[in-house]
């Protein structure tokens, strides 16, 4: 048993070998142009984009500053009693605007900053978690692929089998109690297969719904699960580095921050400045003059500061919250990871062992040392043991693909985050 697993190891080592070069272009996984392809072309990644956006006409408001200036014209008749006949046409014109005091400006620039960098982080935050249910769309589509090719071997063999059956029934060399057991078992492989279509179709039709980019290959590919380097250091520091979750947490709590300061040196209102012109007594009288007004802080600003600084120590929490959970979540993955093919092994030596069984005691049936009914039952275990051998190899493989996504070594998910950094 050993050997024949040893052997099948070393006939897919070529395989393994340019997986394991390069996971993105495993026979398993569709291919890396689609992926990107169908990952640009995905609502959610096209929202941050937009995103992105807006917060570079945020940024740019922000430098602009919100202080505009003012222009205020008056026109009034001036009527004296003294002289009621003598009327005056007079006007005022004014021009003023607010002036940002110094350092207010540059922290507006930092918060604009800031909010283009977290939308930024938020689209590879959406990249990455369509990625996710990418892949998780892309696994469950094989699982149920497998699970109906498996059925459809095992009706392929019960439907044999009956024929078998059939003609020694004819024969006389078997009772007909025998041929209604092997139609009933190939009744029900059909059943099974029929609901096991069924269920790879609708996964098929939701792949295709969402990710109209992808093409299903007719035939599936059956790749041995790699297994993955020991080191969990080194996983869960490659995860920490590239998780956009977490990166998403940082940049709103130094944006938050940012936020406080400006908050806090809004504290000294910015004073309005103007020039105006004035006209009196149609003309006998003109007036140039500046003007200065100052509003005076009260109680609202201060409590417009405590609330910055009170979001931004939230701010600040929910980073920590968010690095605890992506560091179980790391740490998660890998067990995960481990684990799953760990339980593929066994499971692919239990169902050799059990298809071996099988094959036995058929052939004892055949020699008249046997039952059916025991061959049918080591027919069904023998089934059930390489389906489950089958789901546990695709589940050994999507945890290492999601590890490896996880940790940016599946697809070139950062490409579209340098290409924004490349902006201006």
């Amino acid at each position: 048993m050993k050997h024949r697993l040893m052997a099948l190891v070393l006939a897919a080592l070529p395989v393994l070998a340019h997986a394991a070069d390069d996971p993105a272009d495993a026979p398993d996984l569709p291919p890396r142009a689609q992926v990107i392809e169908a990952l640009g072309s995905s609502p959610m990644v096209q929202a941050a984009g937009a995103v992105i956006e807006a917060e570079e006409a945020r940024s740019r408001r922000l430098a602009a500053g919100t202080h505009e200036w003012t222009v205020r014209l008056t026109d009034q008749q001036r009527r004296v009693r003294a002289t009621p006949d003598q009327r005056f046409n007079e006007w005022n014109v004014g021009l003023e605007r607010a002036l940002r005091l110094p350092g207010k400006s540059e922290l507006d620039r930092q918060l604009g900053a800031a909010g283009i960098a977290s939308a930024r982080i938020t689209r590879g935050d959406a990249m990455h978690e369509a990625s996710r249910m990418l892949l998780s769309g892309w696994f469950d589509w094989l699982r149920e692929r497998a699970s109906a090719d498996q059925w459809r071997r095992q009706r392929e063999i019960l439907a044999r089998q009956a024929q078998v059956v059939g003609r020694r029934v004819e024969l006389g060399d078997a009772p007909r109690l025998e041929r209604l057991q092997a139609d009933a078992a190939l009744a029900q492989a059909e059943a099974q297969l029929a609901q096991a279509l069924g269920r790879a179709e609708v996964a098929a039709e939701q792949l295709h719904k969402l990710y109209p980019a992808l093409h299903l290959p007719a035939q599936l590919a059956d790749v041995a699960p790699v297994q993955i380097d020991a080191d969990a250091l080194s996983w869960r520091n490659a995860i920490l580095e590239h998780n956009h979750e977490l990166g998403v947490a940082r940049s709103e709590s130094a944006r938050a921050r940012i936020q406080a300061n400006r908050t806090d040196a809004e504290r000294r209102p910015d004073p309005s400045v103007g020039v105006h012109m004035a006209n009196d007594r149609g003309g006998e009288e003109r007036i140039i003059g500046l003007t200065l007004s100052i509003p005076l802080p009260g109680e609202g600003r201060r409590a417009d500061a405590d609330m910055a600084i009170a979001n931004a120590q939230a701010s600040a929490y929910r980073e920590a919250g968010v690095l605890r959970k992506i560091e179980a979540e790391a740490a998660a993955l890998y067990r995960r990871a481990t684990a799953a093919h760990t339980g593929w092994q066994s499971q692919h030596l239990a169902a050799d062992a059990l298809g071996r069984s099988a094959e036995l005691t058929e052939r004892a049936w055949q020699l008249g040392e046997g039952s059916l009914s025991e061959t049918l039952a080591a027919r069904r275990l023998a089934h059930e043991a390489r389906l489950a051998a089958r789901l546990a190899q695709l589940d050994a493989s999507e945890a290492r693909y999601r590890l490896l996504l996880d940790a940016h070594r599946l697809w070139p998910l950062d490409k579209h985050d340098d290409d924004d950094h490349d902006h201006p």
